[in-house]
């Protein structure tokens, strides 16, 4: 079965950088776009970055667009979350996620994606 697993979060200061990584097995990775959401306390999940199967595409959130970088590397089955500037109200558990299907475009909607991973947390004092 598909599993992904996050790693790389953290506490760190306003302003810090962490880079998230997710590793994929069970799948053919280099086939599915991936994604990144997050999920604040008492908040529902929100999409963060997206990037596409080949890794030419990519797509951000407005409020990271600038501070936030998603890629990938198909040989090593990951993709990677490298989050600059952080703030506190970055703070979440960043999930990824890989789409639904094959060789589909960036997608923000959380239906497009259909397997996630446990999520890693990301406190960002102030």
């Amino acid at each position: 079965q598909v599993q992904l697993v996050e790693s790389g979060g953290g506490l760190v200061q306003a302003g810090g950088s962490l880079r998230l990584s997710c590793a994929a097995s069970g799948l053919t990775f280099r086939h599915y776009a991936m994604g990144w959401f997050r999920q604040a306390p008492g908040k529902e999940y929100e999409f963060v970055a997206a990037i596409t199967w080949d890794g030419r595409t990519t797509r951000y959130a407005d409020s990271v667009k600038g501070r936030f970088t998603i890629s990938r590397d198909n040989a090593k089955n990951t993709v990677w979350l490298q989050t600059n500037s952080l703030k506190p109200e970055d703070t979440a558990v960043y999930y990824c996620a890989a789409a639904l299907s094959k060789f589909t475009s960036v997608s923000y909607s959380l239906a497009d994606y259909g397997s996630w991973g446990q999520g890693t947390q990301v406190t960002v004092s102030s």
